[in-house]
Formats: C-alpha cells, structure tokens, sequence
C-alpha cells in the first residue's frame, strides 16, 4: 500500500454519523493521488511547475 495522503480520522469526522468501512481510506486515497498527478500533468502542459486549482 502506497503512503496515504487522507487522514483516516478527518474521513471519519466528516462522514457525520456514518461508519466508514475499513478500506474506504485506501479507496479514497486512490482517488485523490489520482486527482493529484492529473492537476500536475495539466500543470506541466501549461508549463507551470505549480499546481493550481484550476488544474482540478
């Protein structure tokens, strides 16, 4: 398993009231390194070397 870049108890404290399965985190953070390397794709197309939120 890659290092998370979610916190487990931030997940959990914005679930409000919910149960968070076990393996929603790693999910979860698949996710948002996804996210990641996309923005700093579309970043290095701009030639940029920093990622912004227009690259969402």
């Amino acid at each position: 398993m890659a290092d998370l870049v979610v916190v487990r108890s931030k997940i959990k404290e914005n679930a409000e009231g919910m149960n968070v399965a076990g393996d929603f985190a790693e999910a979860l953070n698949g996710e948002v390194t996804s996210l990641i390397q996309r923005a700093c794709e579309r970043a290095k197309a701009n030639k940029r070397s920093t990622i912004q939120p227009r690259d969402l």
